[in-house]
């Protein structure tokens, strides 16, 4: 992981003191960026006994009233820790609503070791071919969990409005959009109404995460999911939005994952996104015929959802994070391009 200074978005000293009121700490602190998040800024923090901590913070600068919320992300996380469900979270130490200390809201997670799998060379790096079977098949069951929770047995019932998740998420993300627009892309909103005119019926309300995907899971040596990552997007609604951004994201041996950030589902021993689908449905008894529908849905998404980065990166909103070579208006348009073919072919 490459070293970066804290610079304005962390405050050491602070911080210091606040971890130091919770549990044991040897000064001076090391904070570390990590890269691959797309929005909320997450730092390393190591004392100097090589404890370690992860620290989630909003992004710099002005956001949108709706997105990063710490609070709402940590409740989340203590929600399905501590044995209270079969989701694997990291622990969390606590959360500081007083903007006072290092300028935002932020929380304090257990550091969880083990391998976040970024892109083939890390798949055929990190772990054998009977441990990338075993991680795709722990996707499946993890994710079918995660929408096996009893939303109001742990307290997360009045998370979001459990009807009406795919309308409510296509008005969201247009108004994303129109705030964030980049001229020249005309199939976003071509998409868009195909979408909401097309759009299947839910099967049922769960926690949806919002990004679950391989790289929003930390793995052991052997496959096992040790922690699902970034909950940021996660709300109450259908669980089958969940699945269709799986799958986009999952790309198989022989594509070309050009497209999207790299994914390690290409390399050997992983399963093919039709049989994540299949293992899924076994162990949920859902129908997902429709779920090209919502791959479809996934790709015009992410597009919204990247045209808010892209217009933070330029506003210098992203810390230290170079994500210039991967939010272009050239991938907006190909993800929006995208979208338009899996649902024709839906």
């Amino acid at each position: 992981m490459p070293q970066s200074s804290p610079s304005e978005a962390l405050r050491p000293e602070a911080i210091t003191t606040w971890l130091a009121e919770r549990t044991a700490v040897r000064p001076p602190l090391d904070f570390e960026l990590v890269l691959g998040g797309r929005s909320n800024l997450t730092y390393m923090v190591a004392d100097a006994d090589a404890r370690r901590w992860v620290l989630r913070r909003p992004p710099l600068g002005h956001v949108l009233a709706t997105a990063h919320d710490m609070g709402r992300e940590y409740r989340i996380l203590a929600a399905l820790g501590a044995g209270r469900t079969d989701v694997p979270v990291p622990p969390v130490l606590g959360y500081c609503a007083d903007d006072a200390v290092i300028g935002a809201p932020f929380f304090v997670m257990d550091f969880v070791d083990g391998h976040v799998i970024r892109s083939v060379e890390d798949a055929n790096r990190l772990l054998t071919p009977q441990a990338r079977r075993r991680a795709g098949e722990q996707l499946a069951d993890v994710l079918a969990a995660i929408h096996a929770v009893d939303v109001d047995a742990v307290g997360l019932g009045e998370l979001g409005r459990r009807e009406d998740y795919i309308g409510r998420q296509l008005r969201r993300w247009q108004r994303q959009w129109e705030a964030t627009r980049v001229p020249g892309m005309d199939t976003i909103d071509e998409v868009h109404r195909a979408l909401a005119g097309s759009v299947p019926e839910q099967q049922g309300a769960t926690i949806v995460h919002g990004d679950f995907r391989l790289d929003n899971v930390i793995l052991g040596p052997d496959g096992t999911v040790r922690a699902v990552l970034d909950w940021e997007l996660c709300t109450l609604g259908d669980p089958l939005a969940d699945v269709g951004t799986t799958l986009m994201y999952w790309v198989e041996a022989g594509e070309d994952g050009t497209l999207l950030p790299a994914d390690g589902t290409a390399s050997e021993g992983f399963v093919d996104r039709a049989a994540f689908a299949a293992r899924y449905a076994a162990a949920t008894g859902r129908d997902l015929s429709h779920i090209r529908w919502y791959q479809a849905f996934a790709c015009w998404r992410l597009a919204c959802i990247l045209a808010g980065v892209l217009d933070r990166y330029t506003a210098g909103a992203m810390g230290d994070q170079d994500t210039s070579g991967r939010f272009t208006p050239d991938g907006l348009r190909a993800l929006a391009e995208r979208a338009k073919e899996i649902l024709a072919a839906a």
